[in-house]
This record gives C-alpha cells, structure tokens and sequence, in this order.
C-alpha cells in the first residue's frame, strides 16, 4: 500500500510538472530571447556558406519565420490576398495549407507573424485582424476571433503583425483600441477572459514577453508610444513607460534577465535597461542609449553585452549591459541576430547572412554568404534546429546544414 502511495505522489508530482512545462515552439525560439539551445554546430563557414539541403518556394508573399515541431514546419504565407498556414515535412515537402484570414497587402505586402504552437494547437493571426486557434496536425480552426469587427481594432501603418504569446490556458493580443488595448482569450475555446484598456493607445507590431515572478506574471508588450506592463491575471496595467520621438513602430520583444528589462526600439528611446521592483509593480529606468536603433532585427544579450544592430547607422553594436555604452562596432549593415553553440548569426537587409564569435565585446566574423533564393525584403528572423538553419526569403524557405560532422 506504502508502493503505491508512493507511486501516486510521484505520478502527481510528474503530471504537474509535465502540466506546467507544456512545449510551446514560438517566436525567436523557445523562450523568445533569440536563444536556441543546439549544439555541435560549425564554427566558422566557406566562402559559398553552408550547404543548402532543400528550398520549397510555392509560400506566397510574407516576413515570418517558421516553427518546426519533430515532423512539421509551419509558416505563413499570402496568396492572392489570403493568409494562409503552411504545413511542410521536415524534408520540405508539402503537406497541407489552411485558410486564416485578410493579409495585409497595402505596403509590404505578405504575412508578417510567426506561428505559436502549443502541443496540439496552433496560434495566428493574418494582417487585417484575424486571430485563429487551429488543429496543427490537420489545419481544422477551432476558433477565431477579428480584432476589427470583434474589438473594434483601428488599422495601423503595416498591419497586424504580433507572434502571439500564450501562458498556460491564455492567448493574449493588441487589437490597441481605447477600450479594447490588450485581451486574454481562453486558448482552447476563445472566449474572453480579461480586457485591458492599457493607455489607449495604437498597437505597434511587437510581439509580447511574459515575466514570471513569485508573487505574479506580467505581459510586457509596447502600443504606440509606450511600453506597457499588464498582470496576466486579470489585465491590470502595473506600469508603463514612454516613448520620446513620436515614432509607433516598437517591433523588438523586450528581455527580461535577474530583476532587469532591456529593451530596444528603433522608433522611440533606442536602447533601455529598467529595474523591475520584486513584487513587479514598479519600474526605475537604469540607463538609456538613444544612438542603438535596432527597429525589427532583436537583440542578443550575452553575459555582460548586448549584440544588436543599429537601424539608423547600419552597424552592429556591442554595448555594456551594465552601462549602456557602446564598446564596439562591425560594418554588417542592419539586420537580424539570433544565437546558438556560442555563436551570432547576423542576416542583413542585403541578405548577407554571417556568423560571428562573441569574443567580449568584440565580434570576430568567421563566415558570410548572400542568401540568394526567395523573393522581396530580407527581413524574416533565421531560426535554427536540430542542426538545420531555417532562413525564410519572401515566397521561399530553405534548410541549410550547419551541423559540424
């Protein structure tokens, strides 16, 4: 009887755990941070770059990246005005394609999100409003909501273009109208929990970060001019933080690390660092530096730096995470970064995609190749796994082996 007493508590404590830590592929890697956890990956590249293994190109326009389950890339794509979630193999193959809503086609035209997949579930959203909970196996919707016609949602410069995030049985988005900021869903039915009237203010395109504290879980997500910070609770606004330039794109998910936030955006206070209080109820502002501009690309930070690119000088920076100061610079032009096995992989506007070795505060470039297929703006975040590097081109997303043999 003791056996099995203790078999239950084990199977209990097992089941909570498993609960708590449901796998969720999403935006910039599994925590958001641009980190992906691989390794034995190659330490430096030839002239022509890695090998690519395959290239699908029937995607449709867009500026997503992928998330790749153990047998399924997914992505987004417009088509003739339609977004819709591709379903491909892992040896690029097609699988299927499901129907989402209105893309934005009016500047830039094509998908702008990456999907979120939660276990069984995926979760969307298309340029005009549309936000979809769809089966990931089959591409059947569960449910869908409109942030326009459902919350009254104005349309902005560039259309909607959050990854949404999920936590636990939430999904949360910024339709940024005056009674409608920030809204929690219930994931599985769609049906509302809270509403946030935040600020009042436009979304402005960013894909939100949870912080989880002790005491309580904070969504931190930017509307036009300011970063806001809302309990996941029940959709109080704990604090915000304004934005000097008049700018409304704040595209960069913040990071939350040891009690700090950092925090860049091209559009308003450049690069920030803000202590968060313990119990997640008040900010201070530590340093501020107004000349690192990065507008989409993300930041890395590593340690004691930050990697990033600049949006107005078209370099790469390397600041002090504990200053703000700039420490060093590399011609690169502007871009994406993302991180694994110790190594920056930086895609530029001009689709030079290179690897460099964060020495410090120094960048040491050990390879670069221009990314040739694909169609449009280099603008999709590169996303590595299982020894694969994914690298979205407009209608075109090719996998290139970066393993080391």
């Amino acid at each position: 009887m003791q056996i099995k007493l203790c078999f239950l508590t084990v199977l209990c404590i097992v089941l909570s755990v498993c609960g708590y830590s449901q796998e969720v592929l999403q935006w910039r890697g599994p925590d958001r941070t641009g980190f992906y956890h691989e390794s034995n990956l190659l330490k430096s590249w030839p002239e022509t770059g890695p090998p690519l293994l395959w290239e699908y190109d029937g995607l449709g326009a867009g500026y997503g990246s992928p998330v790749i389950s153990n047998s399924t890339i997914y992505v987004n794509g417009e088509i003739d005005t339609i977004s819709y979630l591709f379903a491909l193999n892992r040896s690029g193959k097609f699988l299927w394609k499901a129907p989402i809503g209105k893309e934005w086609t009016l500047n830039y035209p094509g998908s702008r999100n990456t999907p979120t997949l939660v276990n069984d579930l995926i979760y969307v959203t298309a340029g005009l409003g549309t936000v979809a909970c769809l089966d990931a196996k089959t591409g059947e919707k569960r449910w869908s909501v409109d942030m326009v016609s459902d919350f009254h949602a104005p349309l902005n410069r560039f259309g909607f273009s959050e990854s949404l995030v999920v936590s636990g049985n939430s999904v949360f988005f910024s339709p940024g109208n005056a009674d409608s900021n920030v809204v929690a869903l219930d994931r599985f039915t769609g049906k509302i929990q809270w509403i946030c009237k935040g600020l009042g203010q436009m979304t402005s395109y960013c894909s939100p970060a949870i912080i989880r504290l002790p005491e309580r879980e904070i969504l931190v997500t930017f509307s036009k001019s300011e970063l806001l910070g809302i309990d996941t609770k029940d959709g109080t606004l704990l604090w915000s933080h304004p934005q000097d330039g008049g700018g409304d794109v704040h595209i960069n998910t913040p990071l939350f690390e040891n009690g700090f936030i950092y925090y860049i955006t091209g559009d308003g206070n450049g690069s920030v660092k803000l202590k968060l209080s313990a119990d997640g109820k008040e900010i201070t502002e530590v340093w501020r530096n107004s000349a690192c501009d990065n507008t989409m690309g993300g930041f890395i930070k590593l340690n004691d730096y930050i990697y990033t690119a600049s949006y107005g000088r078209r370099y790469w920076y390397t600041l002090e995470a504990n200053t703000g100061k700039i420490v060093d610079s590399v011609k690169f032009d502007k871009g994406v970064t993302i991180f694994a096995d110790d190594i920056l992989y930086c895609y530029n506007e001009k689709g030079q995609l290179g690897i460099f070795k964060p020495n410090g505060p120094r960048m040491e470039a050990a390879g670069s190749f221009k990314v040739t297929p694909g169609s449009k703006a280099h603008y999709a975040h590169p996303v590595i796994c299982g020894g694969k590097l994914y690298v979205r081109h407009g209608r075109s997303l090719m996998e290139y082996d970066v393993k080391r043999k």
